[in-house]
């Protein structure tokens, strides 16, 4: 027998508006109650775990240990600049002039995330 991972928890200050935003980055819907003010809520994932985002007194104060790695559908240049615009802001710029690397970004509570490159750019660089 093994386990099953159920939901990814993210501890933050305001659950709601946390959980809208990554529903906006993920392009996946919220828990179909959730409201403003609720404490704890959900993003439905097509496959896989929930995202599941509580909210705790205390505000994020040191490095992440456990991230989120996501692979755009568009260019990673383009999910990037989408992502600003939702409200990440940049924390380093890992890309390389050859196109390899990633991007480190932090949404708006400060939790850490990568942006790597599509699988058509992936593919690219290696033909």
């Amino acid at each position: 027998m093994v386990s099953v991972v159920q939901n990814v928890a993210v501890d933050c200050v305001d659950a709601y508006e946390l959980a809208r935003f990554w529903s906006e980055a993920l392009g996946c819907p919220l828990h179909p109650e959730s409201k403003p003010g609720d404490v704890e809520t959900e993003v439905t994932l097509p496959e896989g775990p929930q995202l599941y985002f509580n909210q705790v007194p205390e505000p994020k104060t040191i490095k992440n240990r456990i991230h989120l790695c996501l692979r755009p559908e568009t260019s990673r240049e383009e999910e990037v600049e989408r992502l600003l615009n939702l409200g990440a802001t940049l924390v380093a710029d890992r890309r390389e002039p050859d196109g390899a690397g990633w991007a480190v970004l932090a949404d708006p509570e400060g939790n850490e995330f990568c942006v790597l490159r599509s699988a058509a750019e992936r593919a690219a660089m290696s033909s």
